[in-house]
């Protein structure tokens, strides 16, 4: 897999996140990680770098959850990032310390990379302002996860390895990534919609991403795609995306009661006024949240159910009890 880290070349006065993500689900329990590795540049100030960590059990109601921010930041050769001391991650590998947790896990994937944007040209444009990649859409996991009074061991768990950086977040997004399903253990769904703000509305949904059917990878979403439908909450969330060759995907995931993670997202150009002038910071007007600022949710032990329709063929339907991720970004 080839990933090419973007914060060791960004200039002194631009703005950029970055981010180098993981989530592992176990194929028997509804438990699973996902962990976080990113990079939160202001313009004119230097980098620092955060690991994340959220560890769901179904059974046990809300996630063990915990971030650490670091100065010392690199990019290592032969890896991606390097966060702290001891904690990295590269090709195979992603070892860290975060808080009282710590992790050592190796991974492995047959699959090549997705790059959900088709067009080129839109990882080199100035818009999007979020690009996103996954450098193993589907992926194998083993090693340890340390916690408190806690030790997961992943033997074969299943997941995926995903890069995303920009200059800005979206103003709403979804992220939904499934794996383990009972008909079709092989088969894998990652896709990404966002709603950006243009002129001060929100856009339409937007939607790229890939099922995998028999081994079989087709595109979903795009730029021109209609009759995309999509009803979310933090619970729950039913999609309906068209892809190529006449592909009809309807998702609908649900996150069990109270099990989902939930965190704060910051773009790297939002500051805060009242630092500097002791004005109230801007804030949206659809959420109150400060401008330039993001409530998530996440859970990585969801359930998904999708029916796959292809242009003459008969639809089929997949299911997975808890090996779907969903995340909700608002601001």
């Amino acid at each position: 897999m080839t990933v090419t880290p973007q914060f060791p070349h960004a200039s002194l006065d631009s703005g950029i996140y970055e981010s180098f993500f993981l989530r592992a689900v176990s194929p028997d329990e509804p438990v699973g990680a996902w962990i976080r590795y990113t990079v939160h540049k202001p313009p004119k100030e230097p980098a620092q770098g955060s690991l994340w960590l959220s560890v769901f059990d179904a059974r046990a109601g809300a996630p063990f959850t915990e971030k650490h921010t670091s100065v010392e930041l690199a990019a290592p050769a032969g890896g991606w990032i390097e966060i702290g001391e001891g904690s990295r991650f590269g090709p195979g590998v992603a070892e860290g310390v975060c808080g009282p947790a710590r992790w050592s896990l190796r991974f492995s994937s047959d699959e090549q990379e997705l790059r959900h944007f088709k067009q080129a040209l839109l990882y080199r444009a100035p818009l999007p302002r979020t690009k996103l990649t996954s450098p193993a859409p589907a992926a194998s996991f083993d090693g340890t996860i340390e916690l408190p009074g806690r030790t997961l061991r992943l033997n074969g768990w299943r997941g995926m390895v995903g890069h995303n950086w920009g200059s800005e977040h979206a103003a709403r997004w979804i992220w939904l990534h499934g794996v383990g399903f009972q008909e079709d253990p092989t088969a894998w769904l990652d896709v990404a919609l966002g709603r950006v703000l243009v002129a001060g509305r929100l856009s339409p949904w937007l939607a790229n991403g890939a099922i995998s059917l028999n081994g079989r990878r087709l595109h979903l979403g795009g730029l021109a795609t209609r009759g995309l439908r999509v009803a979310e909450s933090a619970e729950r969330c039913s999609l309906s995306i068209p892809g190529e060759d006449g592909l009809t995907l309807q998702a609908h995931v649900d996150t069990p009661p109270g099990s989902a993670a939930r965190w704060r997202y910051t773009d790297p150009r939002a500051h805060n006024p009242s630092q500097q002038t002791g004005a109230s910071p801007s804030r949206s007007a659809a959420s109150g949240l400060p401008a330039g600022e993001h409530d998530v949710v996440n859970c990585s032990v969801a359930a998904l159910a999708l029916n796959v329709r292809l242009r003459g063929e008969a639809a089929r339907t997949l299911h997975t009890a808890h090996g779907a991720a969903y995340e909700l970004g608002v601001s």
